[in-house]
């Protein structure tokens, strides 16, 4: 990078050098180190940034809390652009409890965030308690779970163009939300800079559409609709979480990854038959049955359906704490089959050996393709 570009930038109060590589900046905690990282602490931080940084034809990877991200070694050609909160005079976030609108700086923690909403009596975003991450990246690939995600709340969202190097206020309608899906995953055209929610003034959670969460809370009701209060389904689901491993604990090695790195697959009527049957013919008949299958609505005509990833590695012969045979750096959860972690001393080629053997073997058990959740930089799953 320039020296001068480098210079300009640093002068602003909002943005701080730091020599932390990737293994430092991702949950993984894999990656080599970056040519620089600069640390953002404001909207307008971060688009002149990365404004700069483009004009200077310097390339660059923004990064939040890290959490979604593969990195490898040899990433010494780039700079990381880290959104960070200091939190401190209350200005990253507001709350609007009488109106339920909320809005935080993308580099805000988002349990943090959600943590506060619900201490201020507003519902809706508690399912989603204890995902690892900033609130910018919540929307980039419609953060879910617990029979929530973060489309049912979305007001707005704020982002950087960097083709126009504008900055604007966008609806959710124009990101064409998805599961685990937005238009602005896998792509480079816009940085999240501030997000918006509209959440429900009542002090009461989302619907309850997920079995477990619902049984822990005593819902009996089978229709989705019932709601409780919210801050009780904040503690069920940190305790569900914890139990996975899925909240960080530096000292928990279960708790070094991308959090559920395979998405679930969505396949057709036939094909989940076809999985079903082959799950009968080598588990039995009862095994096949409890078989979670869950309308996924249409595509090219065809009904859709979605499989449990987690069920579907765990019947092709991966039990929890399984690693590559002779490399035990890498391994899944000891709690959870659909986390891949570092066990203390992982490279990014580590996690990508375990992917791929974890990967291959549903696939040659059940025909269907796993597609992994993170985005990766700088390594490839499949070797070229």
């Amino acid at each position: 990078m320039p020296s001068a570009t480098l210079g300009h930038l640093t002068s602003r109060d909002d943005v701080e050098t730091s020599s932390r590589s990737f293994a430092d900046l991702t949950t993984l905690r894999v990656g080599g180190a970056p040519a620089h990282t600069l640390c953002c602490r404001s909207a307008d931080a971060v688009a002149e940034v990365v404004r700069s940084l483009d004009e200077a034809g310097v390339p660059l990877l923004v990064v939040g809390g890290g959490s979604n991200l593969v990195v490898g070694e040899d990433v010494a050609g780039l700079v990381a652009v880290v959104l960070e909160s200091e939190g401190k005079d209350g200005t990253d976030v507001a709350i609007d409890a009488a109106s339920g609108v909320v809005r935080a700086f993308a580099g805000v923690v988002w349990d943090d965030l959600v943590a506060a909403t619900v201490d201020a009596g507003l519902g809706g975003l508690e399912c989603l308690s204890g995902i690892p991450g900033s609130v910018g990246a919540t929307p980039v690939q419609n953060v879910g779970a617990y029979g929530a995600e973060v489309s049912q709340t979305l007001h707005r969202v704020q982002l950087f163009d960097r083709s126009t190097g504008e900055t604007s206020w966008v609806s959710p309608e124009s990101l064409e939300l998805g599961y685990r899906y937005s238009n602005l995953k896998f792509t480079s055209r816009a940085v999240v800079t501030a997000v918006e929610f509209s959440l429900s003034t009542d002090g009461l959670s989302a619907p309850l559409r997920f079995g477990e969460l619902a049984r822990r809370l005593g819902v009996t009701e089978q229709d989705g609709t019932s709601r409780r209060p919210a801050s009780e389904v904040r503690d069920m689901v940190l305790e569900l979480r914890r139990g996975k491993g899925m909240v960080l604990d530096d000292a928990d090695h279960d708790t070094w990854s991308a959090g559920s790195f395979f998405t679930n697959p969505v396949v057709d009527a036939a094909t989940a038959d076809e999985v079903q049957r082959l799950v009968a013919s080598s588990r039995g008949e009862q095994d096949a049955a409890a078989m979670p299958r869950f309308p996924a609505g249409d595509a090219a005509g065809e009904k859709m359906e979605k499989l449990s990833a987690a069920w579907l590695i765990e019947r092709a012969g991966f039990a929890r704490g399984w690693h590559v045979p002779g490399s035990e750096r890498a391994g899944l959860s000891s709690k959870h089959t659909l986390a891949l972690t570092n066990r203390g001393q992982a490279s990014s080629a580590d996690i990508v050996e375990l992917a791929r053997a974890v990967r291959d073997g549903v696939r040659e058990a059940f025909g269907v393709t796993l597609v992994p959740e993170p985005v990766w930089i700088g390594v490839t799953l499949d070797p070229e």
